[in-house]
């Protein structure tokens, strides 16, 4: 699913809502969430799941095309692991 198919499918189970208005909650939801990660905080949706960021450490990496060694420089990642409840679903719980 892609942010338009959701707000589209909370617009139609929700027929007082304005679709330029659900754009905006759902932008404004996906925001926070960026922006909380990029100043290093966790995300949690209870039964949904947690997002937070996670350190790579330098390495030495491998071109594949050559073989040769490469540097490569450590970042920062997202991660994100299910809830309970998610999980649970997922499994056919």
């Amino acid at each position: 699913m892609i942010k338009s198919e959701l707000v589209q499918k909370i617009t139609n189970e929700n027929p007082h809502l304005y679709q330029r208005d659900v754009e905006r909650i759902v932008g404004t939801v996906f925001n926070e969430i960026i922006e909380a990660m990029a100043s290093g905080n966790r995300v949690e949706l209870r039964g949904f799941g947690a997002f937070s960021v996670k350190k790579r450490e330098a390495r030495m990496g491998r071109n594949p095309r050559t073989g040769e060694s490469v540097s490569v420089d450590e970042k920062h990642v997202p991660f994100f692991k299910t809830g309970k409840r998610l999980r649970d679903r997922l499994n056919g719980r």
